[in-house]
């Protein structure tokens, strides 16, 4: 379990939100696939230097802070509702986590409506 009490989640979506709030780049990195790919609001970030890239300028980087409030999972796919503290945003979202095999294989944050 992270350190954020909220709800359970698999755990390499724990481990994500620990090495966010553990301002843990490399651990960070490493939880994707190779090919792992972050897509912010319609923004893609495909492979771990481009990982890498996001989390030094909007999450790590930027100071974030992320506490899971809910967690679904199908197969898969874990769909978390997070709150999210950081001098880039600060509200909550949702975040959408592909796991696979070799890591998380995609976190896509979708645009709000």
């Amino acid at each position: 379990m992270t350190e954020n009490n909220g709800p359970s989640a698999p755990t390499p979506v724990e481990a994500f939100v620990k090495a966010i709030n553990d301002a843990d780049t490399d651990a960070f990195v490493a939880l994707f696939a190779p090919d792992g790919l972050v897509d912010d609001w319609g923004t893609f970030y495909r492979g771990r230097d481009r990982v890498r890239d996001w989390a030094g300028s909007d999450a790590i980087g930027a100071g974030a802070r992320m506490t899971l409030l809910d967690v679904s999972t199908e197969g898969a796919v874990t769909t978390v509702r997070f709150d999210w503290r950081s001098r880039v945003f600060t509200g909550q979202s949702t975040g959408i986590f592909t796991l696979g095999d070799a890591g998380i294989e995609s976190f896509v944050i979708p645009p709000s409506h």
